[in-house]
């Protein structure tokens, strides 16, 4: 069964002669299967590269007009898969979109940190970035109906939305999968940034992160638990930001006195990594964490919604040294929305706090019967 993935219509929208669509998203959320059903509707010849091939690097090594024409042929479409790996790969793709005529580019990264880094400045100008999560509830909602969709969210507040754990109907098989994508992901992939030489403080990071999802993290708790300076610590949150394992969410404040300023929670980018963290895949009826887990889905699933819509919002959370709180809030068209996130319940009233300070914002509570049409494209 292939899902339809939203950013698809944009991926054909900017597909234009002499510009570079770059596709940023962790490992298995689907990017190549992505381009492969673009390949499918094509009907422009075209090239298909893997950045991990070592073949891929000889063929790109000599920077010039004359050996990417060559290259290229008759060709006009050129796509470049896990395209992060190969070096000087900004440079490279402009030499070929400032030179080639009428060529067009897609390629594929599984960090912001590296293709930034490497196709970032060349590319100014000459590129379109898109960024592919796990399956959204939106994607999710074309091949499943409102009965299926009620039940399948518990299951998805569990084992998350990555393409493939969806596709597996047998919880173990579910389990294993999440467990050996942390293993292999984390333990592999991210040593290779920076050059990391052990991936014992990250996993122990991440753990405090679990559970802690939905508070108010410190910088120096962290330092002190792990016995690592502040800024190793803030060099490790950017780097699992980077690979979309975490999103950080600071704080809101208009300077009043009684706001906390300067603060932040930690969210994972999917249920299923998070709970693989912690090795905690108990159903929702024998969990204390039920709140956490449904706030944490509400963030990953609205991020997709506004990377997909596009949806040009700065989030927030908002919080009082007297406790007073609002979840998630979003600042868009010179307005406040304000919103917050209960599993079950039917009534949130809006703190007093907040709505004497800001009388004009929007408050809404979602919860399990009406998240869907938050999310809803």
């Amino acid at each position: 069964m292939i899902i339809q993935r939203k950013i698809e219509q944009r991926l054909k929208k900017h597909f234009k002669p002499n510009k570079v669509q770059v596709i940023l998203g962790a490992r298995r959320t689907g990017k190549t299967i992505l381009v492969r059903e673009f390949i499918k509707n094509l009907d422009e010849p075209y090239i298909l590269l893997n950045g991990e091939d070592l073949t891929t690097h000889e063929l790109l090594s000599r920077m010039s007009t004359a050996n990417y024409t060559n290259l290229m042929g008759d060709k006009s479409v050129l796509i470049i898969d896990e395209a992060q790996k190969i070096s000087d790969i900004g440079m490279k793709l402009k030499i070929m979109v400032d030179n080639i005529e009428g060529i067009k580019i897609i390629a594929t990264g599984s960090s912001v940190f590296d293709m930034t880094n490497k196709s970032g400045e060349p590319l100014t100008g000459r590129k379109f970035s898109y960024f592919l999560y796990p399956f959204s509830e939106d994607e999710l909602s074309g091949v499943e109906d409102e009965m299926q969709r009620s039940e399948n969210l518990r299951e998805r507040l569990i084992f998350g939305n990555y393409p493939e754990v969806t596709f597996l109907k047998n919880r173990e098989e579910k389990r294993e999968y999440l467990s050996e994508l942390v293993s292999s992901y984390l333990f592999k992939d991210i040593l290779s940034f920076e050059n990391l030489k052990s991936s014992a403080k990250i996993i122990e990071l991440l753990k405090l992160i679990a559970f802690q999802v939905g508070n108010e993290v410190s910088i120096n708790e962290f330092s002190r638990h792990l016995g690592i300076n502040k800024q190793t610590v803030e060099r490790y949150l950017d780097l699992l930001s980077n690979v979309f394992i975490i999103y950080r969410l600071r704080t809101y404040s208009s300077n009043l006195r009684k706001e906390v300023a300067r603060s932040s929670k930690w969210f994972f980018m999917d249920n299923g990594m998070r709970n693989a963290i912690i090795s905690n895949f108990s159903s929702l009826e024998n969990r204390n964490d039920v709140g956490k887990l449904w706030e944490n889905y509400m963030v990953s699933e609205r991020i997709k919604y506004q990377s997909i819509k596009p949806h040009h919002s700065f989030n927030y959370f908002w919080r009082t040294y007297d406790k007073q709180e609002v979840d998630w809030i979003e600042m868009y068209g010179g307005n406040l929305h304000a919103y917050e996130f209960k599993w079950r319940d039917e009534s949130a009233r809006v703190p007093a706090g907040w709505k004497n300070s800001y009388p004009d914002s929007e408050f809404k509570l979602i919860n399990s019967n009406n998240y869907f049409e938050w999310l809803k494209i």
